[in-house]
Order: structure tokens, then C-alpha cells, then sequence
């Protein structure tokens, strides 16, 4: 939701319903127009105008007040881009976009509930909503729901998941540059691509000292894909209601009751053109230009900027990835060497001259390939397979195989000495740890309220204390497993089960033996 002034609110309500439009759904007030005449982005009445219009409004008669908000209010949709990334006043950055169509089904009344109370919910934790229109989509039927984090919410939420911001530059020399780096220049990319930011010194951030940090401005200080971690964490643990006495929680229970068909973060431009906005870097653009295309294959990978673009996760995944491809090149390189030594010496082979030769493999006579139908055949009609299979199949196969061995170990090394690497300058050390305490189910996490400290790694964990319920289900789970365990005896099965199934055939008293234990853990949870 636009967030306006009160007065100013009340203003694009008044106008709306002037204009006799559709309102934008059943929680928000729609903002959008079908048509326009003032270019770009809509904004807000200063206190002033809005005196004006007041005194107006109570003086005459509301035509002018109408017509003049028609004027100031509404929005170009001939000149507002679609490609924007920022609400309709151009300022605020959209960090995560939830998507939803009117259900005209007896189930739309309970998806709208759970909209306005999910949403209602997201503006108290201090996100900032604002709503497209139906008639803005493609299709005429979704509605958008645009989500910004403002610089209060994320200071406070890098906080809570220990996010590690620059404190300082880093100035450590940069080692020497190798003399043999200029054979490797084509397949280099621009140092722009390969290094977008400088490299600093880091550490968690903390909302009481951030002095300390280089905050040169507060809307890129956050790079985009912490900025949606940080907004997807809020939404996946904002309440939006209580059913069948149980409170419910995140955007993920939401998608899959089909309250929203869709959550997701923007990319900052379409990836074959530039945004023309002056605040977007264009990372996806030059991601495709210098990364994506078939044509750049042979050029390293831009890892700096694929983390920052995409995130840790995801850089780490093509690290991985692009060095498994260049360890196999080597491999490939050596294979297809073994290959070619195949190939050379596939006349030289002495076996296979045999078999081909009339005078041996010919009078040699082989037993049928089955009983019945076939025939008895010749050794000297298996020529060419075993000149084939001479390519595979040779002396240098055997030093392949060894040489695959040595790889392997190689493989597994350099790769360690690689991640290492990418954990120092990418600030990782802990990284495992800490998304390994922050991946706690939102239902679980609600019902722990209490922590203590794990006696194996020493960190401060989240617990729930078990109640009588639980040990009823223990205790009756382990009397399960004891009776499943008399039963598996075939001496006190006949005795204890044999009443029970009155001549039932033995296949059917196995069937239930085995299947009983699962449905039985099943039933229990």
C-alpha cells in the first residue's frame, strides 16, 4: 500500500470513487488509473495543496476538486515503464512482489481474510505494501502486491541474522601479477565484471554502531539479494491467522492453499536491454552479456558479481560448478589422447588381426547365441566389433584408469583449497553454522520459547520443553515398538495372533505383520 498522509489518503480514495473505477481488490484502495496525463511516476499533495483543496471543497462545490485530482494524481501508464523496480513515487526499491486473482469459489472469502491479516501483519512488522491493479496486468485478472523493506526494517532484521557488512577498504597489497597472466588475457573479462565493488574488511552488523560502517547511502547500502533474504525471512514467519485452533504462519502455507499464486523477488532490468532508470545498476543485463551467452564460454566466470546479483548460495554453486568443468577438461583432454593412441593402433592390433584373418577366424566355429532359432556362426564375423572395441579397449584404457584415480584425489584437493579461498574473501567462514540455526520451521520456531546451550557445539539453541502429550506418545510408541518386536517371533506369533485371523492364509498374516509397525508410527504421528 502507497503510504501516504492520512489526508492525502483520504484524497485518492475521494478521487477514485470519482472516477467510477474497479477498486483494487478487497483490502486496498486502488491508486492506478486506466488513463493518464501527467508522464511518470504519481505524487504526493504537499500540505499546502492540500489546505487548498480543503477550503475549496467546503466553499464550492467538488467539480474543481475532482477535476483537479484527476490532473495531479494519476498516472501515465503511456510513460510509466513496466520494467520499474520502484514504487509509483520512484523512491522506494520493490524487494519482493506476492501475486493473487479473485477466487469466485466459496474458498475466496477465507483467502481474502487471509490476505487483509497476512497483510495487515506485514505492515506492522514495518514493511511498506502497494497494490497494482488487476487492469495493469497481462492477463486483466492478478493483482500485484508490492513489498519494500525500508531502512529500519533492515537494519533491524541484518541484525538478527548476523549479516556482514563493510567496516573499511580493504588495503592489503594485491599480489604480484604473474608474467604468464598475459597468455590468459582472452579469456579474461573486464575488471568492472569481475570485481563490481572494492573489497573491504567486514563484520555482523549491528544497529547501535552504525557509524562504524561505510554507509555511503542507505537505499544501496544493502545489495539486492540480501535485501530479499531479509524481506522472503519476514514473510515466512508473519502469522496470518488461526485455524482449527492453531495459528498459521509464512508466505509458503499461503501458496500452497492458493491464497497467493505467487512470491518472488525482481530483477533489476530485462536482461537483453538496459533500464533507463538512473539508480539501477544493471547487473542482469551485463551478467547476460558477459556470462550467460553460448558465445562466452571460454571466458572465466564473474563469481563477485554473481554473489552479489544472486547471492552467496548461488556463487558458490557456479564456483563449483566451473571448476568441475575445467578439472574435466583436463580429464577429456587425456581421454581423448588414449582415444587418438586407440585409433592409430587399431590395425596393429594383434587380436583383432586374428579374428579377421579367413585362415584363423574363419575356420573358427561358434556355438549358437540361443537354443532354437539361431544358427551356428563364425569368429571372423565379429571383424569390425572387435576392431571398434580396440578404441576403448587398449593399453593406454589402462593408464587412463590410473591417471582417473590420481584425479579424483586432485579434484577433491584443489577444490578445498578452492572453497577456502572463496570463504575468506567472501566473509564465509560461519556461513554453514549460522544458516543452519536460522532454517528453523516457523511453526517449531513459534512454540520455542525458551534457549539454552548445546553441550556438543556450545551454541545458544531454541528448545521447546516436552509436555504430557508427548510423553503419552513416547511411551505409547515404545510400547508399539515392544509389541512389533513379540510379534516378529514366529513362536508367540502363532499364539498371540492366531485367534485373530480365524484361517486367514498365511501371505495375509505376513502382510499384516510387516505393514502393522508402519501404520502404527504413522497413526502416532
Amino acid at each position: 500500500m502507497n503510504r501516504l498522509g492520512r489526508k492525502d489518503e483520504t484524497l485518492i480514495e475521494m478521487a477514485s470513487a470519482t472516477d467510477g473505477e474497479e477498486s483494487n481488490g478487497p483490502l486496498f484502495e486502488n491508486i492506478s488509473t486506466t488513463d493518464s496525463e501527467l508522464p511518470g511516476n504519481s505524487e504526493g499533495l504537499s500540505t499546502t495543496e492540500t489546505t487548498l483543496l480543503i477550503s475549496d471543497l467546503q466553499g464550492n462545490t467538488g467539480r474543481r476538486f475532482n477535476l483537479f485530482l484527476k490532473r495531479r494524481l494519476r498516472i501515465d501508464k503511456r510513460h510509466q515503464s513496466k520494467d520499474s523496480i520502484f514504487f509509483r513515487d520512484g523512491v522506494r526499491q520493490i524487494d519482493f512482489v506476492l501475486s493473487y486473482v479473485d477466487d469466485p469459489n466459496k474458498e475466496g472469502e477465507k483467502k481474502v481474510e487471509r490476505r487483509r491479516e497476512f497483510e495487515n501483519n506485514l505492515e506492522k512488522a514495518g514493511l511498506e505494501l502497494e497494490t497494482e491493479d488487476k487492469k495493469e496486468s497481462e492477463n486483466g485478472k492478478t493483482y500485484f502486491v508490492k513489498v519494500h523493506a525500508p531502512w529500519e526494517v533492515l537494519t533491524t532484521y541484518a541484525e538478527v541474522l548476523n549479516i556482514k557488512v563493510p567496516i573499511k577498504e580493504n588495503d592489503i597489497p594485491c599480489a604480484v601479477e604473474n608474467p604468464l597472466d598475459c597468455m590468459t588475457q582472452p579469456f579474461r573479462l573486464p575488471e568492472n565484471v569481475m570485481h563490481p565493488e572494492p573489497d573491504y574488511f567486514t563484520a555482523p552488523f549491528s544497529k547501535e554502531r552504525q557509524e562504524l560502517y561505510l554507509i555511503h547511502e542507505e537505499q544501496t547500502f544493502f545489495s539486492p539479494s540480501v535485501r530479499n533474504r531479509i524481506v522472503y525471512y519476514i514473510l515466512s514467519r508473519c502469522p496470518y491467522g488461526t485455524e482449527e485452533g492453531k495459528k498459521k504462519f509464512g508466505i509458503k502455507r499461503l501458496l500452497n492453499n492458493g491464497t497467493y499464486t505467487a512470491a518472488y523477488p525482481l530483477h533489476d532490468c530485462q536482461y537483453w536491454k538496459k533500464s533507463n532508470h538512473p539508480k539501477c545498476d544493471n547487473e542482469r543485463y551485463t551478467l547476460y552479456r558477459e556470462w550467460a551467452r553460448f558465445i562466452q564460454f571460454y571466458k572465466e566466470q564473474p563469481l563477485d558479481l554473481i554473489r552479489k546479483y544472486y547471492g552467496e548460495r548461488i556463487g558458490i554453486y557456479f564456483a563449483w560448478l566451473g571448476f568441475y568443468t575445467e578439472m574435466l577438461f583436463v580429464a577429456a583432454v587425456v581421454g581423448f589422447v588414449c582415444f587418438l593412441y586407440g585409433a592409430f593402433t587399431m590395425n596393429e592390433n594383434m587380436s583383432s588381426q586374428e579374428i579377421c584373418d579367413p585362415n584363423i577366424g574363419g575356420d573358427i566355429i561358434m556355438c549358437p547365441l540361443c537354443d532354437k532359432k539361431c544358427d551356428y556362426w563364425r569368429l571372423n564375423s565379429t571383424c569390425e566389433s572387435s576392431q571398434y572395441s580396440h578404441l576403448f579397449d587398449n593399453v593406454a584404457t589402462l593408464f587412463f584408469a590410473i591417471f582417473m584415480g590420481i584425479w579424483v584425489t586432485l579434484f577433491l584437493e584443489f577444490w578445498k583449497r578452492r572453497q577456502a579461498r572463496l570463504e575468506y574473501e567472501w566473509d564465509l567462514i560461519d556461513f554453514e553454522e549460522e544458516q543452519q540455526q536460522l532454517q528453523l520451521r516457523p511453526e517449531y520456531e513459534a512454540k520455542c520459547t525458551q534457549k539454552r546451550k548445546n553441550p556438543v557445539t556450545q551454541e545458544v539453541e531454541v528448545f521447546k520443553r516436552k509436555t504430557i502429550n508427548d510423553y503419552g506418545k513416547l511411551s505409547l510408541l515404545y510400547f508399539g515398538i515392544l509389541f512389533w518386536v513379540r510379534l516378529g517371533n514366529p513362536i508367540h506369533a502363532t499364539n498371540d495372533i492366531s485367534h485373530f485371523f480365524k484361517g486367514k492364509s498365511k501371505t495375509g498374516m505376513r502382510a499384516w505383520r510387516a505393514m502393522g509397525p508402519f501404520t502404527f508410527i504413522k497413526t502416532l504421528l
